[in-house]
């Protein structure tokens, strides 16, 4: 019999004990042994769950026990997981863990402790649900060279966007629908401002580099600036609207960030509707692989910490090393180059021709010019929209087109 430990009996602590609990007979078979949640820590009683009997509150009664060689970390944020996960790992005790904003925060630290210790800190959950993306990544992949990664990575912005899409919905319409279901939360920040799509791109850069770029610096921008009108134009165009996380590699350099996006309708990310997420990687060598599926959820997420949970006790964990710092990543997004969507009103199309003789002039809503620049760089971007500006031009919509 093998013991694990749950840190935290939220969605995703209750998801993962009930999968130990109904595949319990599919596992031992797998694993030639019984594999048992014997403790789950949380603050609550919770006299009702039917894992009561195995409630403990004091993380010291995990650390204290020699039968548990792993612990899922299924708390969420830094504190004070960030405690339990280092005392979990001095203690000699593996960790696994859904905890994105952790990860992506400390997790070249954590890395590093779990290699001095000689245990494992293994994050599959942490990005994608249920979608195996981190293990092929570093595995699978490794022999290529990683050009660019492409995700649709936050459910609650993608079934938003879908909805203003598929049935015309403004986007307060559609968050308000999203928080109905349970897609959103009441304060839905993370989501819609991109931040959470944040966490997750640097992880999967990460993996892909062996650099953890700090979250704070990466060029984030979420969908509440993104029109129903401009949805709309973009799907008589060809395109859909997908708020992305993109790590890249061009001539000017390497870049992170996360921001809203017109796709062709061609792009194998363009047809991820609702609540799923998928990742485009393309490698010099494959070309590009997709990876798509639930991103989010109890059940979803349960299986990739389960996937870690049994690839330690099998021995076959992946182990990961990461460095921290921006400087041999991340470069300064100015120089960023791709072409942009936007919508301008008080400007005559003939001032836009100066300014971008090459740009495609759209059909705007109402008295606005909508147009698609030529690819350039943040910086030309920038400093051209404020010589429009100058001469009258208000901007009313700007999006970024993928190619």
């Amino acid at each position: 019999m093998k013991y694990i430990a749950i840190l935290g009996l939220g969605v995703v602590g209750c998801g993962t004990a009930d999968l130990f609990t109904e595949n319990a007979q599919a596992i031992a078979a797998r694993l030639g042994e019984e594999v048992s949640v014997k403790y789950a820590l949380d603050v609550r009683d919770m006299p009702d769950s039917p894992y009561a009997d195995k409630i403990v509150h004091d993380i010291k009664v995990i650390l204290d026990d020699p039968e548990i060689s792993v612990v899922a970390e299924l708390i969420g944020g830094v504190n004070p997981a960030l405690e339990y996960t280092r005392a979990c790992m001095e203690a000699g005790k593996s960790v696994v863990t859904s905890n994105k904003e952790l990860v992506a925060t400390h997790g070249a630290e954590l890395l590093a402790l779990a290699k001095e210790k000689g245990v494992y800190y293994l994050f599959e959950a942490s990005t994608g649900g249920a979608i195996p993306v981190i293990h092929p990544l570093a595995t699978d992949l490794a022999g290529n060279t990683v050009r660019s990664i492409s995700g649709i990575l936050n459910g609650t912005t993608n079934y938003i966007l879908t909805r203003m899409f598929r049935s015309g919905a403004s986007f307060e319409a559609a968050l308000t629908e999203a928080q109905q279901k349970g897609y959103a939360e009441r304060n839905p920040a993370a989501d819609i401002e991109g931040i959470d799509a944040c966490r997750k791109i640097c992880i999967l850069a990460a993996t892909a580099t062996g650099t953890l770029v700090d979250p704070d610096s990466v060029h984030t921008e979420g969908i509440t600036a993104v029109r129903q009108s401009d949805v709309q134009l973009a799907n008589r165009m060809g395109y859909t609207v997908k708020l992305l996380g993109r790590f890249v590699r061009q001539t000017g350099g390497t870049f992170v960030m996360v921001a809203p996006f017109l796709l062709p309708k061609d792009s194998p990310l363009s047809g991820i509707e609702d609540v799923f997420n998928g990742v485009l990687v393309d490698c010099n060598y494959a070309g590009d692989v997709m990876f798509y599926g639930r991103g989010a959820g109890s059940h979803p997420t349960a299986s990739a910490v389960a996937a870690d949970v049994l690839s330690i006790l099998r021995g076959d964990a992946q182990r990961y090393e990461w460095t921290a710092g921006d400087d041999t990543l991340s470069t300064d997004f100015r120089l960023f180059s791709c072409r942009h969507y936007l919508s301008l009103r008080g400007v005559e199309q003939s001032a836009v021709g100066v300014i971008w003789s090459e740009a495609e002039i759209l059909p705007g809503e109402g008295d606005e010019i909508a147009l698609i620049t030529p690819s350039i760089t943040e910086q030309e971007y920038e400093d051209d929209l404020k010589r429009l500006c100058a001469s009258g031009a208000q901007l009313q919509a700007h999006i970024r087109v993928f190619d």
